[in-house]
């Protein structure tokens, strides 16, 4: 198998490592191969591909649909960013716990959120390129959100943040708190 798949502290997150094939010319690698995801039980179907690209300091997030949830598999095609993961599933176990991955393109790993979470993202190195294949489209209608630094997430963002860093767009400076009582998905 082209893969290794280790599930995270989480149930239903994790992180993927392709197997990459390297020489004197460069490196080829599948990352994304349906057949072996299907044989460790990952059955999404992707719908919609995204890619960003930020530079040093910026965070994005912590995002996640209501309505049309979206199961994202992301990677840094370019750069390294600190990839987080907030369990917004009621019935869960880990409801309002987190998961973070460091995203690296010279690693090429890859991070698996299933439905059910909120994500966002900081970029550690100069700039970074994102992509992110997702199960379901984007409906701006239905985008909504918590503020990155809500104290109970309790994301110990000193471990991830160079120097004070953070640029957010108007957007997620608004961002609402987490709710310990609200429903944010019944799944």
């Amino acid at each position: 198998m082209p893969y290794t798949f280790t599930e995270c502290n989480i149930k239903g997150l994790y992180e993927i490592q392709p197997k990459v094939f390297g020489d004197n010319r460069g490196y080829f690698f599948e990352s994304y191969t349906e057949k072996d995801f299907l044989a460790v039980g990952l059955t999404m179907k992707f719908v919609q591909d995204n890619q960003s690209f930020s530079k040093k300091g910026v965070l994005r997030g912590l995002h996640f649909q209501k309505n049309f949830p979206q199961g994202k598999l992301v990677r840094a095609i370019q750069g390294q960013v600190i990839d987080i993961a907030v369990d917004l599933r009621n019935n869960s176990e880990t409801f309002g716990k987190y998961h973070a991955v460091l995203l690296d393109s010279e690693k090429q790993n890859q991070f698996y959120i299933p439905k059910g979470f909120a994500h966002g993202f900081y970029v550690k190195s100069e700039t970074a390129v994102f992509a992110y294949k997702c199960t379901d489209y984007y409906h701006p209608e239905d985008e909504s959100g918590i503020i990155y630094n809500d104290p109970t997430l309790n994301i110990d963002w000193s471990k991830i943040i160079d120097n004070d860093n953070v640029l957010l767009s108007e957007k997620d400076v608004k961002l609402p708190h987490f709710d310990l009582n609200k429903l944010y998905f019944n799944f």
